[in-house]
Formats: C-alpha cells, sequence, structure tokens
C-alpha cells in the first residue's frame, strides 16, 4: 500500500500511502482516492449552489439533480471502462466475472462514462422541472472543473495515470513506477534502472490535467459572469477539456483502446479519439454561436425567470 515517488528534477520526494484510515471494527481501508473524490465534489456542490442565481438555478435544483446524478455515475464510471476493457473481466470459459466487474477496489474507473452519464440525467432532470437545459449544463461545467481537477490527486495517491518516460525537470520516479513501465514495455531493463536512479522518470500525466483544470475553471467563471447565451459555458467546457485531454491521453500509459482498432497503423485511445471529436464540434458550434451573438445577447433562462417573478409582481 506505500509507495515512494520523488520528483529528483524539483528535489522532492513523497512516501504515498493509498488507505486514509482504516474503519474500526470493521477493519475496513477507505482509500485516498475516495476521499479525494468526495471532497471534489462536495466542494463542487457548495461552489455550484452559490453560483446558480447567476444561471437561474436554484440549490434545490442542485440537491435534487445530485441525488440522480451522483448513483448514475457511480455505474457509468465503471461501465465505461469494463466495456473497453472486457477481456480483463472474462473467466476461462469466456463468460463475464461480474464479482471482478462490481469490484471498485481493484481501480479500473474513467471520467468520460461519469460525464457522460450527467448530461443525460441533467437532460431528463431538467425537462421534468421546466428547466433549461442549457442554462443548467453551464453552471454543471463549473462543477466538473472543480471536481476533476481535484480528483486527479487521487491518482497521485495511487501513484497511476501518469505517462511516458521523459527527462523533463518535473518527470517523476518512484520504484513502482519502474516497475510498472518494464512489466508494460515501455522500457527495457536499463530504463527501469535510469528511473530508479532518478535519471529517468514519466510524465506526471495526472498534475498536468488538474493544472488544465484549473485554468479552464478560472477561463468559465469569467466566461459564466459575461456570457451572452445559454450553453456558452457548457460549449467552452467540452471545448477546452478536449484539446486538453487529446494531449495528455497521448502521453499516458494506461489508455483504453477501442477494441484493438487501428488508425494510421496506432491503436485508437477511446478518450482520445471522444475528446477530439468533441472539441471539434464544441468549438465549432461555440465560434458560431459567437459569431451569431456577435454585438448582441440573447435573452437568458435567469433574465427569462426575472422577468415573469416581475410580470407575477405586478400582477399581484
Amino acid at each position: 500500500m506505500i509507495k515512494t515517488v520523488s520528483f529528483p528534477g524539483l528535489g522532492l520526494e513523497f512516501t504515498l500511502n493509498r488507505v486514509a484510515f482504516t474503519i474500526p471494527f470493521l477493519n475496513r481501508p477507505v482509500y485516498w482516492y475516495g476521499v479525494i473524490i468526495t471532497c471534489g465534489l462536495i466542494l463542487a456542490v457548495y461552489l455550484c449552489s452559490r453560483w446558480g442565481k447567476r444561471f437561474g438555478i436554484t440549490e434545490d435544483n442542485i440537491i435534487d439533480m445530485m441525488l440522480f446524478a451522483v448513483p448514475a455515475a457511480l455505474v457509468a464510471i465503471r461501465v465505461y471502462y469494463v466495456v473497453f476493457n472486457l477481456d480483463m473481466y472474462r473467466q476461462a470459459d469466456g463468460s463475464l466475472n461480474w464479482g471482478r466487474i462490481l469490484n471498485y477496489g481493484d481501480g479500473g474507473l474513467a471520467i468520460y462514462g461519469a460525464i457522460i452519464s450527467s448530461a443525460i440525467v441533467l437532460l431528463l432532470f431538467c425537462r421534468r422541472k421546466k428547466l433549461s437545459f442549457l442554462a443548467y449544463a453551464d453552471l454543471g461545467v463549473h462543477g466538473l472543473f472543480i471536481g476533476q481537477l481535484i480528483g486527479r490527486w487521487g491518482n497521485f495517491m495511487n501513484v497511476e495515470a501518469f505517462g511516458s518516460a521523459t527527462t523533463l525537470p518535473w518527470r517523476m520516479c518512484g520504484p513502482s513506477i519502474a516497475a510498472y513501465m518494464l512489466e508494460h514495455g515501455y522500457v527495457d531493463q536499463a530504463g527501469c534502472e535510469a528511473i530508479l536512479s532518478g535519471a529517468l522518470g514519466v510524465h506526471p500525466t495526472f498534475f498536468y490535467e488538474s493544472a488544465w483544470n484549473f485554468v479552464g475553471l478560472i477561463m468559465v467563471c469569467f466566461i459564466g459572469r459575461k456570457r451572452k447565451f445559454d450553453g456558452e459555458c457548457f460549449l467552452f467546457y467540452f471545448f477546452w477539456y478536449g484539446i486538453g485531454r487529446t494531449w495528455i491521453e497521448g502521453l499516458r500509459t494506461d489508455s483504453l483502446y477501442l477494441f484493438g482498432w487501428e488508425l494510421f497503423g496506432a491503436p485508437i485511445r477511446v478518450s482520445q479519439l471522444f475528446a477530439l471529436i468533441t472539441a471539434v464540434i464544441a468549438g465549432g458550434t461555440l465560434a458560431a454561436a459567437m459569431w451569431k451573438y456577435r454585438g448582441k445577447k440573447q435573452e437568458l433562462f435567469v433574465d427569462r425567470l426575472a422577468a415573469r417573478a416581475a410580470e407575477e409582481t405586478e400582477e399581484e
């Protein structure tokens, strides 16, 4: 459970334990990954509740939606991973090993599963509550940026989601990293020894994505205050995150692959392909919408609510 990670170019070294604490009497470990993800979720809900008025979304709307979105996401993040790794969960006779599939403790979670499921739940929720999907989504992506920038540090505690070999000053090294890189054929024995000595390391891609999301959060907060149409933040999120994930996923050594399919002789990384497609679509749509609303502003959902409230006050 305890692993050592160092950043020799920065003069930093950490001793990490995946287990945050053990539940008394049950002798059940609670992992830092889950604690960090939960903290990110709580902070995202808290801040979105405070910012909701700018989008016409109440705190009750947020809490009610989360009651459906969180369980759906917990299922979706596992399903997405398992679907693209089915061979890992098959028994000798070819049948699925449901015990392993349902064992979240062995890792294997994919954020895109949660993003997709949350979008679907939000669409159904907004139709039911007669809310603007795009206005709610504008608020929701603030929470996604917060959750993802914090959640990636759970990968750091697990010493996972790192990238290919590098000699950059911020390279990440450690015995478990060296063993993983050697076992999966990313380095030879000499490369393994170089990682152990600190001369070689790997890209800390978990940090790249956390930092990318932090910058995205700052930008989307600014856009949220100045937006010209509902959906502007939503489109920006998929454009910005898609660009970053396309680049970062190309560096990672633990990518999910598209059923062995290849493009230009290279295996297709599922998340990289999805990120690229969404970035292109969102970027194109965002550019077209900004051109359409140049010099003017669409009536936002929050403005329509305010106008309706004013009319009801006058009638009284």
